[in-house]
């Protein structure tokens, strides 16, 4: 098997060269790259790998970046820090998600994984198979809660989910603020990402509940909720403006 590295820290990439070569000493590491441009050059001018282990922070911007500038087809196996990037690797030719450190036995599973879909027989069309299988359920309603009684909540008709006072709560389209059982965390996993964005810690919006965005400050955005009348101030975190403005640019 010949496989492709995209990881910026030596230490990470040689980490990894170090167990894939324990797990499979018959595998040949093609290349490291570092960088999104360097990636990018090497995929149009070397033959195609069977398998890429891909960080998604790298020197020069988002590893997604890549795939807006080529098309691969090529299984991925993502290894990150971050585990907020995971529905939005999943969208490409992901075979699995793998937090840093990463540990022997799951890069193992992850091999497997792509042994058992897509050596065999590297018919593409099992990408669509795996997404499927991989990605969480989109909600299409919410369960909640009253007194002594459960409600239906669509969740189309939810504006936002927020946190106050260490209790999450979704706010409806009537105005209604109900407690719910579910972080935002989980919350977030269940929800389309074309329409809900969360936009700090404390706040998930959705997109067609959105009445105003006012410049905050040079690197803030303030966001005003159509009809929500006590909502608190809600502020695009710093790190996040970018990923919203792509997000609401549709």
């Amino acid at each position: 098997m010949k496989v492709l590295i995209i990881e910026n820290e030596k230490p990470a990439a040689d980490r990894l060269v170090r167990l894939l070569t324990q797990i499979d000493n018959t595998l040949s590491i093609m290349a490291v790259t570092e960088t999104v441009e360097g990636t990018i050059n090497w995929l149009q001018s070397n033959p195609v790998p069977d398998l890429i282990f891909m960080d998604i922070q790298l020197d020069d911007g988002l590893c997604f970046e890549i795939f807006e500038n080529i098309e691969i087809k090529t299984p991925i196996v993502f290894t990150t820090a971050f585990d907020e990037y995971a529905l939005r690797a999943f969208k490409v030719n992901s075979v699995d998600y793998l937090l840093k450190p990463v540990e022997k036995e799951a890069l193992n599973k992850a091999i497997q994984k792509y042994e058992l879909v897509f050596k065999k027989d590297l018919d593409y069309s099992k990408f669509e198979i795996l997404l499927n299988q991989l990605q969480p359920k989109i909600k299409e309603h919410l369960l909640i809660k009253i007194g002594e009684h459960y409600k239906s909540v669509q969740i189309t008709d939810i504006n936002c989910f927020f946190i106050k006072e260490r209790c999450n709560f979704i706010n409806t389209r009537h105005g209604k603020n109900y407690a719910i059982d579910y972080s935002l965390d989980k919350a977030e996993k269940m929800l389309d990402p074309k329409r809900f964005f969360r936009v700090d810690r404390d706040h998930i919006i959705n997109f067609s509940s959105i009445k105003d965005i006012i410049v905050y400050s040079s690197n803030r955005l303030k966001i005003t909720i159509d009809g929500w009348k006590d909502c608190d101030v809600i502020l695009v975190s710093r790190e996040r403006v970018s990923d919203f403005k792509d997000w609401m640019d549709r």
